[in-house]
């Protein structure tokens, strides 16, 4: 298992573990260990966006892409965006985004690994907390978060700006 930096040569399979719970239903994301999750859709084209937000990303210090590969295969991915604020003694947050884990692979505990190595890279890192926020539709990822002990603290407000 190896967890690392995401390369360019990763964002189509990036891409593709975003798409899996894109679907309304939010089947994907509910499928339980055991289950047979429903066909992934396919991964949208890379576009000159996703190309920009990758670089972004890459050149920016406080935002990271991360992946799991195993055997090979990327299997997971998320997002770490490092917050400074003058809360937390003057230590910055790390805010989770992104996270998934391939849904051929689920229920295995690789999420859990994911997660326990982002914590570890934020703590590297100095920071104080770790924080995220999940679509309300994907109550299987709601449950997982809290067995790995994260607690719903604060209730999400969003605007679309475009």
């Amino acid at each position: 298992m190896i967890f690392r930096t995401a390369t360019r040569q990763d964002l189509p399979a990036v891409l593709a573990l975003l798409a899996q719970d894109e679907d309304p239903a939010g089947a994907a994301a509910d499928a339980g260990a055991g289950a047979v999750p429903p066909p992934a859709p396919p991964a949208p084209p890379v576009s000159e966006a996703h190309e920009r937000a990758f670089a972004a990303i890459a050149e920016d210090p406080r935002n990271e892409m991360l992946v799991l590969e195993v055997d090979g295969d990327l299997v997971g991915c998320l997002q770490l965006t490092y917050i400074p604020g003058l809360g937390q003694g003057g230590r910055e947050r790390a805010l989770v985004e992104a996270v998934r884990i391939r849904a051929d692979r689920r229920g295995g505990g690789l999420g859990a690994r994911l997660m326990e190595l982002a914590a570890d890279r934020a703590r590297e890192r100095g920071c104080g907390l770790m924080q995220l926020t999940s679509n309300k539709r994907r109550t299987a990822a709601h449950r997982f978060y809290e067995r790995l002990g994260y607690a719903r603290s604060h209730e999400g407000f969003k605007l679309p700006l475009a």
